[in-house]
């Protein structure tokens, strides 16, 4: 397909220099947009368009095209709508540390909640087992549409999901077993990369020298060893303050490549986490404060991390938030003081950057992910009101 006279809004930064300060995003006011299978193969001006060769033409007359919008964090097709214990498959509760389990293995991309994301233009979710355990499983970036999850798959393992505060200390309290305290989950996650490191190491010398045996296969630490070496992200859920802290502090000891998830209180410490150069998931806005930890929640959270100099995303937590609202969110924060050009990156290029899944999607480069909307020229996405016209995932229109 070739998409011409097209405003195009890639969320693709200027590089800073004279005239183009940083921070910006490049914007081509009358271009073309050309997909060839599943990838943007050419863009630019309408004054280097090519001559389309059996394309099929789509002249958009001034509309608005965005990269299709990501969710960082969520938790779609694990926890069905609907339904009670049949459709929850956020939590395993009978193990405080379950590194091994695999979001994948729970997502039924049929639930309604994909269709309703497309509806959005959320065309990438970042999806994975809830908060219950102090190390509760793999996420998984995948696309919004299709019907078989092995093939909506971006990438997998895109992180490991660990958590702080109170949702570990709840779930066990219940159970009159460990963690009931913030220091027992902090201890359990010490302990089970600590296992991990000797068993990696382990393994190493296994491998090194023939005449040493490599030790029995523990699926919990095999699970973990990525993370310690840096290869997959540490996801950490953390709302208070001293939770965000205590996230950082294991982090540093162990090397790990860290992301704050939720980060309800970071507006309290934006400095210091601008200082520690934390990459944050806010989110989710526009919610009641439902327990203690979320007493000094505030929508402006995203815009004063934003403003110190913290990268910041977005997110629904679906299905605490519905995931159409994603948008919404945005919006939401630019009527707190957020730039609206740094609020649509919260949703595009920076939950991308932050995740790791950039070289695919995000924003709109030659050799990206054709997966992007069309809006109305006078439309702006971040509103109640707006609704794309077109919607296009792997190359596809999927909405029209």
């Amino acid at each position: 397909m070739l998409f011409i006279h097209a405003h195009l809004v890639t969320m693709e930064p200027v590089q800073p220099d004279q005239t183009a300060p940083a921070g910006e995003f490049v914007c081509i006011p009358d271009g073309f947009l050309q997909v060839s299978g599943q990838k943007i193969s050419a863009m630019g001006p309408m004054s280097q368009c090519p001559n389309p060769d059996n394309e099929e033409v789509i002249d958009l007359a001034g509309k608005k095209v965005y990269p299709g919008f990501i969710d960082a964090h969520c938790h779609m097709g694990l926890a069905e709508e609907g339904l009670n214990f049949e459709g929850d498959d956020l939590n395993e509760i009978t193990d405080p540390v379950t590194p091994h389990l695999r979001g994948i293995d729970a997502i039924n991309p049929l639930n309604q909640s994909f269709d309703e994301a497309l509806d959005a233009a959320v065309t990438t979710v970042v999806t994975g087992p809830g908060s219950a355990n102090a190390i509760g499983g793999q996420f998984a970036a995948i696309k919004t549409s299709g019907r078989n999850v092995d093939r909506m798959i971006l990438k997998q393992p895109v992180a490991m999901k660990f958590a702080l505060g109170e949702n570990p200390k709840n779930c066990y309290n219940d159970k009159s077993e460990t963690p009931m305290t913030r220091m027992a989950t902090a201890a359990l996650i010490r302990e089970q990369l600590q296992k991990t490191q000797r068993y990696y190491d382990d393994c190493c010398k296994a491998q090194e020298d023939e005449d040493t045996d490599p030790p029995d296969f523990d699926a919990k630490c095999d699970a973990l060893v990525p993370v310690l070496t840096g290869e997959l992200k540490a996801h950490f859920h953390c709302h208070r303050a001293d939770d965000i802290f205590t996230a950082i502090r294991i982090a540093k000891e162990f090397s790990l490549d860290y992301v704050l998830v939720h980060c309800t209180e970071g507006h309290l410490i934006a400095e210091d986490l601008a200082e520690e150069k934390a990459q944050v998931i806010t989110g989710p806005l526009m919610t009641t404060r439902s327990k203690p930890e979320l007493r000094n929640a505030t929508d402006k959270n995203p815009s004063i991390l934003n403003q110190h100099g913290v990268k910041t995303a977005i997110c629904t937590d679906y299905n605490v938030m519905p995931i159409g609202l994603l948008p919404i969110c945005a919006g939401m924060a630019v009527r707190e003081g957020m730039d609206p050009m740094q609020a649509l990156a919260a949703i595009t290029i920076y939950p991308a950057e932050i995740v790791g899944i950039s070289d695919r999607v995000g924003s709109l480069k030659t050799g990206k992910d054709a997966d992007f909307a069309v809006f109305a020229p006078d439309c702006d996405p971040l509103t109640i009101a707006a609704k794309p016209e077109l919607v296009v995932v792997n190359g596809k229109i999927v909405r029209r």
